[in-house]
């Protein structure tokens, strides 16, 4: 039979063992809290699933492809190499062909064309402008103009790439025709600049 000196123990134990656990559960908390603050909130009009998604990467590279359509003629007069300022005007007019396409596109999933900034392709651009300032008419410019169009086109490509499978994936049969048509165009143009650097510019800017 338990004495009273046995059941004073015992409850000073339980006692103990609510203490620790209570203890444990403050030195983990705090560890949860962090975790869950570097979770960004989505906005109000976030994308909820693939379609959204879809629609939303559209907008940026129609937005993206206009952008550019201003910036060729600006690269095209500052470029001194007679094959840079054919390549540059080449690629002009496959731009508004891809601003057609999109055109095409959003109109094949029942959307009207939509611009939203899209901030890589604003950033891009923006360093174009900043290498043609720190550069000397020439060959040395000739060399930063390639190097900012081609990262121009990489953007491109990914961007492409990435929608053209969202498109798949989808079941957007004529959108997805519309961007592979896009990507292959980009591609080319990309290995054009580079066979161009190669070729002579690159070592007539040393």
């Amino acid at each position: 039979m338990a004495t009273v000196k046995d059941k004073k123990q015992a409850t000073k134990k339980a006692s103990t063992s609510k203490s620790q656990s209570a203890s444990k559960k403050k030195v983990t908390s705090p560890k949860s809290k962090v975790a869950d603050a570097g979770k960004v909130p989505a906005k109000k009009d976030a994308a909820k699933n693939l379609q959204d998604l879809f629609e939303d990467g559209l907008k940026d590279i129609y937005w993206a492809e206009k952008a550019l359509k201003k910036e060729l003629p600006k690269m095209e007069k500052n470029a001194s190499s007679t094959e840079l300022k054919k390549a540059i005007k080449g690629h002009l007019g496959e731009t508004e062909q891809h601003i057609k396409r999109l055109e095409e596109a959003f109109k094949s999933i029942g959307k009207k064309a939509e611009a939203e900034k899209c901030d890589a392709m604003a950033g891009l651009l923006e360093e174009g402008k900043g290498i043609i300032k720190e550069t000397k008419i020439g060959a040395v410019r000739d060399a930063g103009i390639i190097a900012a169009a081609q990262k121009v086109e990489h953007y491109e490509i990914a961007t492409y790439g990435t929608l053209a499978a969202f498109a798949k994936v989808l079941g957007h049969k004529k959108a997805l025709k519309l961007l592979l048509e896009s990507l292959k165009e980009e591609k080319k143009c990309d290995e054009a600049l580079t066979k161009l650097a190669d070729t002579n510019l690159n070592s007539k800017a040393e």
